[in-house]
């Protein structure tokens, strides 16, 4: 972990690099980390599940190109709106001015 007005070396070296100088930022950048890497797995085993599914399909002809292709649309979509939960998030840090 460094901070943002820390050495070059320091900031190019951390896995967290806070860019203020408020240590409470810590617990919130570990919560948005982990729920991303959720999100992330999320995803992953979403379109892992939807190829497993339709690609023996595909394969034996049970499932029309048009089909398919609205598939995979509708899994891309899912995927995105899935990930833009993340815009939900919200800090624990109070506003500067409420402190």
């Amino acid at each position: 972990m460094a901070v943002g007005a820390g050495t070059e070396v320091a900031v190019e070296s951390a896995d967290l690099v806070l860019l203020g100088d408020d240590l409470l930022a810590v617990p919130d950048a570990i919560r948005l980390g982990r729920r991303t890497r959720r999100t992330i797995e999320g995803n992953l085993i979403w379109a892992f599940a939807y190829n497993l599914a339709a690609i023996p399909l595909a394969t034996l002809g049970h499932l029309s190109p048009l089909v398919a292709g609205a598939a995979m649309a509708a899994s891309s979509a899912f995927e995105a709106w899935n990930s833009s939960r993340l815009w939900r998030f919200r800090t624990s840090i109070p506003a500067l001015g409420e402190r």
